[in-house]
């Protein structure tokens, strides 16, 4: 992961927060599996560096997703959160995933090829039904690219 110090020097943070079930499976989930680093936590939450991104997982019930999101030919989950990253990263984030079983609503794939924007994409949830988006791009010039 990017040094945060070195990061909010030039760029803007996200925080995030939204509920999950059980913070000990959380942390499995985004600490192990996902390879975030735990901040701080109670008996009632916990914040984790999301790839250099601040989130804070509360318990409570997670909040409710439909398919209805279409790009393409798919229908994605909304609402969802997620992130951009570099393609070699991408590549070995999806490849922990497929290592750990994690089941994908949209497995790894490449989106839009040959046009402007071109990108790899995957979608999977969180143990709690959280959807999260993770986006490969071979140049971040091209994360806005029309």
């Amino acid at each position: 992961m990017n040094d945060p110090a070195t990061t909010l020097s030039t760029r803007s943070l996200f925080h995030f927060a939204f509920h999950v079930t059980d913070l000990m499976e959380a942390r499995r989930f985004y600490g192990g599996v996902l390879a975030c680093t735990e901040g701080r936590s109670t008996d009632t939450w916990v914040d984790f560096d999301f790839f250099s991104h601040q989130i804070s997982l509360h318990l409570g019930e997670p909040f409710k997703t439909t398919r209805t999101g279409r790009v393409g030919e798919h229908l994605v989950p909304m609402p969802h959160f997620g992130l951009v990253l570099l393609l070699p990263e991408w590549k070995a984030l999806a490849e922990r995933l497929e290592q750990a079983g994690v089941e994908f609503v949209l497995p790894p794939q490449v989106r839009f090829e040959g046009q402007p924007g071109e990108q790899w994409t995957m979608f999977f949830c969180d143990p709690f039904g959280n959807p999260i988006e993770v986006k490969g791009f071979a140049s971040l010039d091209a994360v806005y690219a029309s």
